[in-house]
């Protein structure tokens, strides 16, 4: 009798154990999918893109797990799969994140002519709301979504200056920001606007300019960055194919365990200084 006792009071742990689990783990999954959609709807919105957040958390939900279970299936690492599914649990930040900076170059790249453009109307006759009207029409997107959703604002009841405004904290890049402020100052002073948006834009194509011949003198040592950051990789992947017995000393040892932290601190750190040396800022 007392051996059944036992047995049931395991039972009975056993099953709220997994009960705890389950419950913990439903909890856990919802505050992911309520976390992620609501980032992931704000990255859409913010790159004019229409599509339902939760049709992406169940794809990227379904391809971690898909591809993290072939992995521990494929290779037999329980490691390397979670590793994986990590990997994959933050890609669409890593990809958003990547999206909004490649909006935000083709923005710069599109401000020099919208200026030119915009000081053309102006030395026309029109207004800067009238301007900005008659050049959106004429601009490819993403400056002529941005500078659309700046005129729907001012039907809306929004003043220009605080359109303008929005439009300097939704894309945060300083040749946004200095013809932001050219045109602020140019409507409140009164002075001539056609001339104020022709300076800004001479002013911001040479920068440009500037921009692209420092990315191409820089590209080497980015590369060269990549490459030695990579390298030591390379060679513990190729001396553990040719010599692994002489090898499995760096994975099953504290000194080699200790080497290998010694390496990836060492990694972590020539490679960041390499790329603050040749990030220059104009």
């Amino acid at each position: 009798m007392p051996f059944e006792l036992v047995l049931l009071a395991v039972a009975l742990t056993i099953a709220l154990a997994t009960w705890a689990l389950i419950d913990i783990g439903a909890r856990l999954m919802h505050a992911w999918r309520t976390r992620f959609t609501r980032d992931t709807g704000f990255h859409l919105r913010e790159l004019f893109l229409f599509v339902d957040p939760a049709r992406l958390y169940a794809l990227n939900l379904a391809l971690t797990v898909l591809v993290a279970g072939s992995v521990w299936l494929g290779l037999g690492s329980l490691t390397l799969a979670l590793v994986v599914a990590a990997l994959l649990a933050i890609s669409p930040g890593l990809i958003f994140r990547w999206l909004r900076a490649r909006r935000i170059a083709r923005i710069e790249a599109q401000l020099p002519d919208a200026l030119q453009m915009l000081a053309g109307t102006a030395r026309a006759g029109l207004s800067l709301p009238a301007a900005i009207r008659q050049v959106t029409t004429e601009l490819a997107p993403p400056l002529s979504q941005e500078l659309m959703l700046v005129q729907h604002e001012q039907r809306l009841g929004v003043s220009l200056d605080d359109a303008l405004e929005n439009l300097s904290f939704r894309v945060p890049a300083q040749p946004v920001k200095l013809m932001v402020s050219a045109m602020r100052i140019a409507s409140e002073t009164g002075g001539g606007l056609a001339e104020t948006l022709e300076r800004t834009a001479t002013t911001l194509r040479s920068q440009h300019a500037m921009e692209l011949k420092i990315g191409a003198l820089t590209a080497q040592g980015k590369l060269q960055a990549w490459v030695v950051g990579l390298l030591p990789v390379f060679l513990l992947w190729a001396l553990t194919r040719m010599e692994p017995d002489a090898m499995a000393l760096l994975w099953t040892t504290r000194i080699g365990w200790g080497v290998l932290a010694a390496v990836a601190i060492m990694e972590f750190f020539g490679v960041l200084l390499i790329r603050r040396i040749v990030s220059i800022d104009v």
